[in-house]
């Protein structure tokens, strides 16, 4: 089975910048849309940035104009560069895409999650 491996949490201060990365750990036959999402403690996993595999990328209002994700299809790799980082975006990040086994054969994948805290 497909998995997501994602590198790059960590503990920065407000205003600081991360760069997180989640590269597919087999080779997949195609895939279409990336995305990541984060979940604070006590919330609900939320959707922060999603790109497909041609179009334009889209944002949650909470991080646009400071986040921006990036895809390397060569690679099977999606980056999320975050700037002028918040304490409120401390979460969990999860990678997850959407991926086809075949040409009709269609699954989604997920990361492991990593750990972003932000200082104030």
């Amino acid at each position: 089975q497909v998995q997501l491996v994602e590198s790059g949490g960590g503990l920065v201060q407000a205003g600081g910048s991360l760069r997180l990365s989640c590269a597919a750990s087999a080779r997949i036959f195609r895939i279409n849309t990336m995305r990541w999402y984060r979940q604070a403690p006590g919330k609900q996993r939320e959707l922060v940035a999603a790109i497909p595999s041609g179009g334009r990328a889209r944002y949650s209002d909470s991080v646009k104009g400071r986040f921006t994700i990036s895809r390397d299809n060569a690679k099977n790799t999606v980056f999320l560069q975050m700037n002028s980082l918040k304490p409120e975006d401390t979460a969990v990040y999860y990678c997850n895409a959407d991926i086809q086994n075949s040409d009709f054969d269609f699954d989604e994948a997920w990361g492991q999650g990593t750990q972003v805290t932000v200082s104030s």
